[in-house]
C-alpha cells in the first residue's frame, strides 16, 4: 500500500499537469494505472495526432530516466509503465 502511494506521488512529480481522478471505489494503484494507461494511449491528445503506445512508453521511460528521481524510484515507475503497456498489448 505504501509503495502504491509512493508510485502515485512519483507520477505526480513527473506529470504534474495531469489531473488524477480519485474515486472512492478505486485504490491508489488503480488511479495510477488509469493515469498511466491514459498517458500510454495518448488520450489527452487529439485523435489525429496521437502516438502509438510504444512510442509513448519510450518517451515516458526517457522522461523518468532523465528525472532527478533516484534509481530505485525510477525502476519502480518504469516497472509500472511496463506492466500497463503489457496489459494494453494484450487487449490489442
Amino acid at each position: 500500500m505504501q509503495e502504491e502511494n509512493r508510485l502515485l506521488e512519483l507520477y505526480k512529480v513527473l506529470w504534474n499537469n495531469r489531473s488524477l481522478e480519485y474515486i472512492e471505489a478505486y485504490d491508489q494503484k488503480e488511479v495510477l494505472q488509469q493515469a498511466i494507461r491514459r498517458e500510454l494511449k495518448d488520450e489527452l491528445t487529439h485523435p489525429r495526432t496521437r502516438k502509438q503506445p510504444m512510442e509513448k512508453y519510450y518517451l515516458a521511460v526517457k522522461r523518468i530516466v532523465e528525472s532527478k528521481l533516484n534509481e530505485t524510484e525510477q525502476v519502480m515507475l518504469i516497472k509500472e509503465f511496463t506492466n500497463v503497456l503489457d496489459e494494453i498489448k494484450k487487449e490489442s
